[in-house]
């Protein structure tokens, strides 16, 4: 690993480290955001853009760093910014960290772990450039593993950024748009887990084979 890589590596690792050295974690959870609704609806009323630009800077690294608080961040854009405009702003801001620690693990770490493991993941490889769109579409929609280790494991494959792009945006809408909906409800949730209950976890799940549908049918075939 070169002195740029190094440099990078210590980046992204002293940010993680001072993001829970300094507990900023407690400004990400549902109490703080019920305690503050009003002030950031205030605050968004006299300051329109900044809010907006604070709201995408903020999500975006948290993504980017795969730091806690996705779900908070997503219920503050519905309290804030309202439905349909919460929606568009979440969904952009967390495509875009995710396409960022897709990058940065790629340069960083997809090398090394091709030198040292890339006869056995050729196959994988293979796949992943031809049916990517289908496979991450799947994970994007159903919830099987977090989101920012899908990011992660991305980045060590051959999975072209195109496809990386387009599918996490499109397969995290209808989550981002239940969590944002929810937002513009606040008052009504005592806990994450009245948002993602059984009944939506199995809406997605059933997105996201269709999704793999195509994939499945192939195999089949075959």
């Amino acid at each position: 690993m070169n002195l740029k890589k190094i440099l990078i590596l210590l980046v992204v690792a002293a940010a993680v480290a001072l993001f829970f050295l300094f507990d900023l974690q407690r400004f990400l959870t549902l109490e703080a955001l019920k305690a503050n609704r009003q002030l950031l609806a205030d605050y968004y009323a006299a300051h329109q853009g900044t809010t907006v630009a604070l709201f995408m800077v903020i999500y975006i690294l948290q993504t980017a760093l795969s730091l806690p608080g996705a779900a908070v961040l997503s219920l503050a854009a519905g309290a804030v910014f309202g439905v349909l405009a919460g929606t568009v702003y979440a969904v952009c801001a967390a495509t875009i960290g995710a396409t960022l620690a897709f990058l940065v693990t790629r340069y960083l770490l997809r090398d090394l772990v091709a030198g040292r493991f890339g006869t056995r993941l050729e196959g994988l490889n293979r796949e992943l450039e031809q049916r990517g769109w289908n496979y991450l579409l799947f994970l994007r929609l159903v919830p099987l593993f977090p989101f920012f280790l899908i990011n992660l494991a991305a980045g060590l494959t051959r999975l072209p950024l195109r496809v990386f792009v387009l599918g996490t945006l499109v397969g995290i809408i209808p989550g981002g748009f239940v969590f944002v909906n929810a937002g513009a409800s606040l008052a009504a949730i005592n806990s994450l887990a009245d948002v993602a209950s059984a009944r939506v976890l199995g809406s997605f799940a059933l997105l996201g084979l269709f999704a793999l549908a195509p994939v499945l049918y192939g195999r089949l075939k075959r």
